[in-house]
């Protein structure tokens, strides 16, 4: 056994404590899935890189695996106030706002939505009042047969956020699900996140992950998003933590007929980021948009891992990602598109651009294209450069300084994701994060 996969055992006396400390509050149902994804974490152990395990192969965890993180302590008051959540997230008049501190639902914070006909709640008390519904579909997009952090989380899971839209129900400003870690050493967190919108519902959700201090904390986060036929949900994720913050996420849509997922995630800061996005598209004319954007630098670490299953016929997908290198960091993508037997007019576009600033840094990046359908549109591409010495020179000549060329030409090429961000308050707070990001570069 792996010296990454030893560490995972020491997760049943940290379990046994966890659960000690639970109310089942009519949601014992929870307690045979959290034993269930404890046993499978056991037996999965940590994912190892190394050659032949493709999904990890770029991507070392055995920080994570060594740090020997815990949860909050049960009962503990959150040491954040309001000033801090919208100091350190985007915020606008009008959001719903659910807020939570070192995994732990924070009500102090929180704002309750202001529509009927949506379920915005703690995922802990949804489990209890809405139990058929929450039972239906948490762990049913996520499995944790064969993801490890997954499991971990399951294992964990207690406090989190659900968010429910009624057939035909709008929500019409945006939910806000804010994760904050704090100063407190060798914390973990394992958020998890369920939306389940209705027939021809529509919702913008915005999930932000960000820290209070520079103590090293271990972030574990799982979202699934269920969008019954016609439903519409933009979704962004903004992963904003401390350089001594380690970040595993896993997000799974499952798309039902002529439903619609726009997706945003950016990325800027923690020592390790990886982020695993699955998009299932199950009915016929179901569509997703998945936009990325990051920024790596020192020794920092960004994986991207994007998957769309092209399940029926008629179906549309176009994937961007963009990142900028500088330093001695590492960006790694890998983007998979599978057309299955039968889905006859999909119609995938993936890109995948990579702006390397310093001879240190290093970008992998792999899309990849399955098809087994014969009447399709498919298309995929990646490139990794320097800046154009050309276009450099172009803007010198015509009174800018070096550093100000280059300045110029680096938020060019970020702004073209920035520009696809459909929420304004969360534009304007990326353009803000990537002009002082890249000031330093």
């Amino acid at each position: 056994m792996s010296p990454t996969a030893t560490r995972a055992s020491d997760y049943q006396a940290q379990f046994e404590a966890f659960e000690s400390g639970l109310s089942l509050n009519g949601s014992g149902w929870l307690h045979q899935h959290r034993k269930a994804a404890l046993a499978r974490f056991q037996e999965l152990g940590f994912p190892t890189a190394r050659r032949g395990n493709e999904a990890w192969k770029y991507t070392n965890v055995a920080p994570i695996a060594r740090g020997a993180f815990t949860s909050a302590a049960n009962g503990q008051e959150p040491s954040v106030t309001p000033a801090d959540v919208r100091r350190l997230a985007p915020d606008a008049r009008g959001w719903t706002r659910l807020v939570f501190v070192d995994g732990r639902f924070a009500g102090s914070l929180s704002s309750p939505p202001r529509n009927d006909g949506v379920r915005v709640a703690n995922l802990a008390e949804a489990a209890a009042t809405d139990r058929d519904l929450v039972e239906r579909h948490l762990t049913r997009y996520a499995g944790y047969d064969d993801e490890a952090f997954t499991a971990l989380n399951t294992a964990f899971l207690r406090d989190g956020a659900f968010i429910g839209l009624e057939r035909g129900q709008t929500i019409d400003d945006a939910v806000h699900l804010v994760f904050v870690a704090t100063g407190r050493e060798a914390t973990a967190a394992n958020p998890r996140v369920l939306i389940v919108a209705r027939e021809e519902s529509r919702a913008t959700i915005v999930e932000s992950y960000v820290s209070l201090g520079d103590a090293a904390r271990f972030t574990n986060a799982v979202t699934e998003i269920a969008l019954e036929p016609g439903a519409t949900v933009d979704h962004y994720r903004l992963a904003l933590e401390s350089p001594a913050t380690y970040h595993v996420g896993l997000t799974r849509a499952s798309l039902g007929r002529d439903a619609t997922l726009t997706s945003a995630s950016i990325t800027l800061g923690a020592a390790l980021v990886r982020h695993d996005l699955g998009v299932s598209l199950d009915g016929p004319g179901a569509s997703c948009r998945l936009n990325g954007l990051y920024a790596t630098r020192d020794r920092q670490h960004v994986d991207n891992h994007t998957f769309i299953d092209h399940a029926s016929p008629h179906t549309t997908s176009r994937q961007y990602y963009k990142g900028v290198v500088d330093g001695e960091s590492r960006a790694v993508f890998s983007g998979r598109v599978l057309v299955r037997p039968g889905a006859q007019h999909a119609d995938a576009q993936q890109a995948n651009r990579n702006l390397v600033l310093s001879q240190g840094a290093e970008v992998d990046t792999k899309p990849s294209l399955e098809i087994f359908a014969d009447d399709v549109r498919c298309s995929h591409g990646a490139t990794a450069g320097h800046l154009d010495e050309d276009a450099v020179f172009y803007l010198r000549s015509r009174g800018l300084d070096e550093d100000m060329a280059r300045g110029v030409l680096v938020r060019g090429f970020v702004q073209e994701i920035i520009d696809t961000i459909g929420l304004n308050a969360v534009r304007a707070f990326t353009t803000r994060l990537f002009a002082a990001s890249l000031a330093g570069a």
